[in-house]
């Protein structure tokens, strides 16, 4: 049986390294914080405790995670990993098997971590590198049991060529953890109190010591600068384009996706080269995302397509409906089934009813448009008077010409024709035409004032300077 689990995670480093006024476990990876990674990873474990250790902006730290279900512990003074965890202890009961992890290495999964979680006495993970510098070695007797860890700045050039390396990530039980932390000494190069210690001295109580070879060592991959940080957002990249993949969601270039949150497919689906995916994303049957679009916490049904460069955040796409190229569906717009979008068209809280169409150079803000309505290019629903917001509803089948203002609140009317260069203040009727605008005048006999004394058009290369006083226009 398992012994009950509390996971202490070590966050308290100022990462200097970083050049960054954020603490390093804020740094961003997929859209996420470090720290959210590992904690989401430490609770798909089911632990009864989750303990953060902090320090450097240890306030910032705790409100960016205030939705996670952890107990927060401050290490006043950043004196080692082994004071760090020493600072948790006195919060997780004797009979518990603690788990440290990293707030700082967030790919690590939790199929690797079980093992350690439902191992006995100390079990730590190893791998083995072909270059181990600036890690600590794992240094094994003639039998080949572990019997210490040697930190690189103490490690004598014989260790030193040893490629067994400790990832940092180990779990033991508690009381005799605790008991180890309490006798740790401050005497090594650093002149700091370290975690690693714990194996020497298990070794010396008796108690078993195992080294765990992670599968891939990338898994343990720690941040200290922001090449590191860009070397694990590539990794991280690629594992999830191949879990993608081999969902079923056909990534054509994968090595140009980008996935920040969570996305969910049906079948037959395919992404283009260069999309962004972040939040909640969900792709029904068929859908097809072209190049370049960036989707962000919304619904696209089955059979949609997207054309290239188009961005959709907090909306909703229905069935069979036609978007961009170049659209920019911001958030409360609803597509109903066949509703087209077309190129440099931005729509926002606006509702398309089935088949309706706004298919380019527009903005739909705050509207309702019915089934099968056509607003031409140019069309503007005015929604903002500078104090409020107002809703412009338009109905079923009807027109509205190119180059059209629709000034909120408005209603047009089902089957209505709006004349093209309509400003419209009041409400078009059904069945009828609505037209708002000046009437044309020609003056006979205009010249101007560029064109006075000349043929052709004005040259500014030989512009006389303005009279005394005058001013050029």
């Amino acid at each position: 049986m398992r012994a009950p689990v509390a996971v202490v995670i070590l966050a308290a480093g100022k990462g200097t390294r970083m050049r960054s006024a954020q603490p390093k476990v804020l740094q961003p990876l997929a859209g996420r914080s470090l720290l959210s990674h590992v904690l989401d990873t430490a609770l798909a474990l089911g632990p009864e405790q989750v303990h953060v250790v902090y320090g450097h902006g240890g306030q910032e730290v705790a409100a960016a995670h205030a939705d996670y279900p952890v107990h927060w512990v401050e290490q006043p003074e950043q004196l080692g990993t082994g004071h760090a965890v020493a600072c948790a202890l006195p919060q997780i009961p004797d009979d518990h098997r603690v788990l440290v992890l990293y707030g700082d290495v967030p790919l690590v999964t939790p199929a690797t971590l079980e093992p350690l979680v439902d191992g006995h006495g100390l079990e730590l993970l190893a791998a083995r590198v072909p270059d181990p510098t600036g890690y600590g070695r794992v240094i094994r007797d003639a039998a080949g049991g572990v019997v210490a860890i040697v930190e690189e700045k103490d490690a004598d050039p014989g260790q030193r060529g040893v490629d067994e390396i400790n990832t940092g990530l180990m779990a033991a039980p508690a009381a005799d953890l605790r008991r180890w932390m309490a006798a740790l000494s401050a005497d090594n190069a650093q002149g700091e109190y370290y975690l690693t210690d714990a194996v020497a001295a298990a070794v010396a109580d008796g108690v078993p010591v195992l080294a765990r070879f992670t599968a891939d060592p990338g898994e343990a991959s720690g941040i200290n600068d922001l090449v590191q940080l860009a070397e694990v957002e590539q990794a991280y990249q690629r594992r999830e384009a191949r879990r993608l993949l081999r969902g079923g969601l056909r990534l054509v270039a994968p090595e140009r996706f980008t996935l920040r949150g969570q996305v969910r497919f049906g079948t037959d689906c395919a992404i283009d080269p260069d999309c962004t995916l972040e939040g909640e994303v969900a792709l029904g049957d068929n859908v097809h995302i072209a190049q370049g679009t960036v989707l962000r916490d919304c619904v696209v049904e089955d059979g949609a397509r997207l054309g290239p460069y188009t961005v959709v955040e907090q909306a909703r796409i229905g069935p069979g409906c036609r978007i961009g190229p170049f659209a920019h569906l911001r958030p409360g717009t609803v597509l109903e089934e066949g509703a087209r979008v077309g190129n440099f068209v931005e729509t926002k809280a606006a509702r398309l009813g089935p088949g309706a169409k706004a298919n380019h150079l527009t903005y739909v803000g705050d509207a309702e448009v019915g089934a099968r309505a056509n607003l031409g290019a140019g069309t503007i629903t005015c929604n903002y008077d500078g104090a409020r917001k107002h809703r412009t509803r338009i109905g079923d089948d009807a027109f509205i010409g190119s180059g059209s203002q629709l000034v909120a609140p408005v209603q047009v009317g089902d089957r209505a024709t709006i004349g093209a260069g309509t400003t419209l203040t009041s409400d078009a009727p059904a069945d009828a035409l609505t037209v708002a605008r000046s009437r044309a005048r020609t003056i006979p006999g205009w010249q101007h004032p560029g064109l006075t004394g000349r043929r052709g058009p004005p040259d500014d290369s030989d512009a006389t300077p303005a009279s005394d006083g005058a001013k050029e226009e």
